[in-house]
């Protein structure tokens, strides 16, 4: 699995072995064994890796594309949760690792905001999105 995220984050960024093996700090032919799982990279070498592609070190090594329906690790910091239904009242069922993350508990309050020009909307916590509106109006 290691190998396949390396080798797809290396070609996704358009790097070289070369140009890896130079920012890590390794051979060429090091960065070709990982990719191609004839070798495991240490510790040091996989936070490095991670840093490189900018994608957190449990992604790197635990990814597996074919659950994310073949999309690529996003960057740190992103996520890519997977798909909810939308009910018949319109409710959906925020995923647990989202809620998670974001620290979601029953009777938080979300904001919901919409964009019709980029196709879809976003949902913050309420407290946050006022929080920025009176910093933004302070300014």
């Amino acid at each position: 699995m290691i190998g396949e995220n390396l080798l797809s984050l290396r070609k996704g960024r358009k790097l070289s072995q070369e140009q890896v093996a130079e920012a890590v700090g390794v051979s060429r032919q090091a960065v070709a064994k990982w990719e191609s799982g004839e070798a495991l990279p240490d510790l040091m070498n996989c936070a490095a890796l991670a840093k490189l592609y900018d994608v957190t070190l449990d992604e790197l090594v635990s990814f597996d594309s074919a659950e994310h329906h073949g999309m690529p690790i996003a960057p740190a910091g992103k996520y890519m949760f997977g798909t909810v239904t939308v009910g018949e009242k319109g409710q959906i069922v925020i995923p647990v690792k989202a809620r998670k993350i974001f620290n979601i508990k029953p009777g938080d309050d979300l904001m919901v905001l919409g964009d019709t020009q980029q196709g879809g909307f976003a949902l913050i916590h309420a407290r946050l999105f006022f929080d920025m509106c009176t910093q933004f109006k302070e300014q």
